[in-house]
C-alpha cells in the first residue's frame, strides 16, 4: 500500500536559469514567489518509498501517469494499492491504475455525494470512533465500492463556516435593499450589477438563496428567501465525505482506517518543511535545487527511522520518573534536542618538560539522556581514542 501526495516549496530569488521554477498554486501561501512541486510516496508507516520533482505550475491531477511509470521503472510491476486524496483523482488516473493491475482507495469530490442522499438519511452507520461514523455502499453490478464517512467535529466546523458566510451575504443584501428603498439607487441595471457582485462575493452560500428584483406598487424591491431543499441537503452533507475503492475485501471500518493513514504522507511534508528545512529554496540552478531536495529526502528517511525506533523500544527510566517515561514516545525532534547537549571535549595537560597530554572525554549524560540512549540501544564509550578521527577532525583537516 502506497500513500501518494504532493506539496510545493518556494524559491527565494529569480532562478531564471532553472526551467522547473514556475509560478503556480502555492501551498505555503507565498503566491509572490515562484515554486517547485514535490511528489512523495510513503508506505503506511511513513517510510519513504520514492519522490519526484515537477515544474512549479504542474497540476496535481496530471502527475499520476508519470508517477506510475516511474515506480514501475524503479521497482518493477507489482500489485499495489494507491491511497490518494481527491485532488489527484480523475477517471483517467483511476483507469491508468486499473490498466496496470493496481487498486486504489481515494477521496471523492463532494459533488458526487448527491447520488447517495438516501444513504445519508439512513441510520445504519457504524461508529469507528466516538466522533466518526462510516458506512459501506456497494453499487449493484459495479466493480467499485463507496464508503460514506462523517465526523462530528467536521460537521460543526462546516456549519459554523456556512452560518458565517450566510450572515455576511444577508447583511450585504439587506444593505442593498435599504439603499433601493431609500431611493438612493434608481437605475435597475445598477441594481442588478450590485446584486451580481454580492452573489459573486459569496459563492459558498449563493446557491442557498432565491434572490430577485421585483416590481411592486412602491417601486422596485429586492427580495430573497432560503431554498429549503438546498438548506436540507447542505445540512446532510456537512461533516460528510466519501471514499471510493476497487478493493473487494475489507469492512467500512478497515477501509476508512487505511485511508486515514494518508496522514503519514502529510506528516512527512510537515517534517520536510519544518525540521528538515526543505523550504525555502535559496539555490538557483536546477541541479542544485534537485540536490537540495534529495538531501532533504534522505534526511527524512533517517528522521522516520528514528521515529519508529523511539516508538518500538520501550523506555526504561530510573526512579523518580522523568518525562522520557511517558505514555507517548518522544518525537524525533525532542529526542535530538535532548541528545544535542552531549559533547566531547579535549582535556590538555601540560608536562614540566613542555609536552602535552591530551585526553578526549564526553560529557556525563543526564538521567533522561541515559534512558533515551538505552531505549535506542546506544552505548557511549568512557573515552575516545585520539588516533581514530571523527567527522569533525576530517572536516577541519
Amino acid at each position: 500500500m502506497l500513500l501518494y501526495d504532493l506539496t510545493s516549496t518556494y524559491v527565494e530569488g529569480v532562478a531564471e536559469k532553472n526551467p522547473m521554477i514556475r509560478r503556480g498554486y502555492s501551498r505555503d501561501h507565498r503566491p509572490d514567489c515562484e515554486q517547485l512541486v514535490i511528489a512523495l510516496i510513503v508506505n503506511s508507516e511513513g517510510f519513504p518509498f520514492s519522490y519526484e520533482t515537477f515544474d512549479g505550475n504542474r497540476a496535481d491531477v496530471s502527475t499520476m501517469e508519470t508517477i506510475l511509470r516511474m515506480v514501475e521503472r524503479k521497482y518493477g510491476k507489482a500489485r499495489r494499492i494507491w491511497v490518494m486524496d481527491r485532488g489527484i483523482v480523475s477517471e483517467e488516473n483511476l483507469q491508468a491504475i486499473r490498466k496496470r493491475g493496481g487498486q486504489y482507495l481515494v477521496g471523492t469530490p463532494r459533488n458526487q455525494m448527491k447520488r447517495f442522499e438516501a444513504e445519508l438519511l439512513k441510520d445504519d452507520w457504524a461508529q469507528v470512533r466516538p466522533e466518526v461514523e462510516v458506512k459501506k455502499v456497494v453499487i449493484p453490478q459495479g466493480e467499485e465500492t463507496y464508503i460514506l464517512c462523517r465526523t462530528v467535529g467536521r460537521k460543526e466546523k462546516e456549519k459554523a463556516i456556512r452560518k458565517r458566510f450566510s450572515n455576511r451575504m444577508e447583511e450585504a443584501l439587506a444593505r442593498l435593499a435599504k439603499t433601493i428603498e431609500a431611493g438612493r439607487l434608481k437605475d435597475r441595471n445598477k441594481m442588478e450589477r450590485r446584486l451580481g457582485r454580492i452573489q459573486a462575493s459569496h459563492p459558498q452560500v449563493n446557491d442557498l438563496y432565491e434572490v430577485a428584483l421585483r416590481d411592486t406598487t412602491e417601486g422596485v424591491r429586492l427580495q430573497w428567501a432560503i431554498k429549503e431543499d438546498r438548506q436540507v441537503w447542505r445540512g446532510l452533507r456537512e461533516g460528510a465525505y466519501m471514499l471510493r475503492t476497487n478493493l473487494q475485501s475489507g469492512t467500512a471500518e478497515e477501509l476508512w482506517s487505511r485511508y486515514m493513514q494518508l496522514t503519514e504522507a502529510e506528516a512527512s511534508f510537515r517534517a520536510l518543511k519544518s525540521e528538515l528545512s526543505i523550504r525555502p529554496l535559496f539555490h538557483q540552478l536546477e541541479s542544485r535545487v534537485k540536490a537540495h531536495v534529495m538531501v532533504a529526502f534522505l534526511g527524512y528517511a533517517l528522521w522516520v527511522t528514528l521515529k519508529h525506533l523511539l516508538k518500538r523500544r520501550p523506555a526504561i527510566v530510573p526512579q523518580p520518573m522523568s518525562r522520557v517515561d511517558d505514555a507517548q514516545p518522544l518525537s524525533a525532534m525532542k529526542a535530538l534536542a535532548l541528545l544535542s547537549t552531549l559533547q566531547s571535549a579535549d582535556i590538555v595537560l601540560l608536562t614540566t618538560d613542555g609536552r602535552e597530554i591530551r585526553l578526549r572525554r564526553i560529557t556525563e549524560p543526564t538521567t533522561e539522556q541515559k534512558s533515551l540512549l538505552q531505549q535506542l540501544g546506544l552505548n557511549l564509550p568512557e573515552r575516545f581514542e585520539l588516533n581514530r578521527k571523527c567527522s569533525a577532525d576530517s572536516a577541519i583537516a
